[in-house]
């Protein structure tokens, strides 16, 4: 049960990851796919790492 919870909290930072990089009007489209590809497939870490270290630099 909480196993499920977490994965469903992941799946929804992630979808809400891949939203805010594609609202980013300075990225370009292959870095654009490259982040949201890369933020999917590893949902928490990807969450994190892009939270924390790429959305300020962008």
């Amino acid at each position: 049960m909480l196993a499920t919870i977490i994965y469903v909290l992941g799946i929804i930072a992630a979808i809400w990851c891949v939203l805010d990089i594609l609202k980013k009007p300075k990225l370009d489209l292959l870095w654009k796919i490259i982040l949201i590809i890369a933020v999917l497939a590893t949902s928490w870490l990807g969450f994190l790492l892009y939270y924390f270290l790429i959305r300020q630099r962008i």
